[in-house]
């Protein structure tokens, strides 16, 4: 299933997470779209936290991200995560980093797994996150 969601929310780049140019270390990135996607399942209702609490984890499977321009120290960035689809046992996350200037400086996806935390197998989507993210199906 395909979804229309989308989610904002901000991160400023700290002074411990540049090189001496004041450069963004191009890992930091993955943590970036941590937040993002931490904070776009919140916002629809469904924690990570109530996820792992029902029994159910999410190791991420596939990660790929494209550098435009350089992240700076203090820079203001906006992550747009995407939940764009669910299909089986994955669910799929695209982002796009902004900085204060709305240039893109990144972009992203993720390709996480639910998995059993008691066997370590994959399994299903939990149904009430199926639910919540219904109002954003795509038709």
């Amino acid at each position: 299933m395909y979804y229309n969601f989308e989610h904002k929310t901000q991160i400023r780049v700290r002074y411990g997470e540049t090189d001496q140019m004041g450069y963004c270390y191009y890992g930091n990135y993955a943590q970036y779209f941590e937040v993002g996607r931490v904070e776009a399942l919140r916002e629809v209702g469904s924690s990570y936290k109530d996820i792992e609490e029902s029994g159910i984890m999410l190791p991420v499977s596939e990660y790929s991200v494209k550098y435009l321009k350089p992240a700076l120290y203090d820079d203001l960035l906006t992550i747009s995560t995407k939940i764009t689809e669910i299909k089986g046992v994955k669910i799929v996350f695209d982002y796009t980093l902004y900085n204060e200037q709305q240039d893109i400086i990144s972009s992203g996806q993720t390709t996480l797994v639910f998995v059993k935390k008691d066997t370590m197998r994959a399994c299903p989507p939990p149904n009430d996150l199926l639910e919540k993210l219904s109002h954003y199906a795509k038709k």
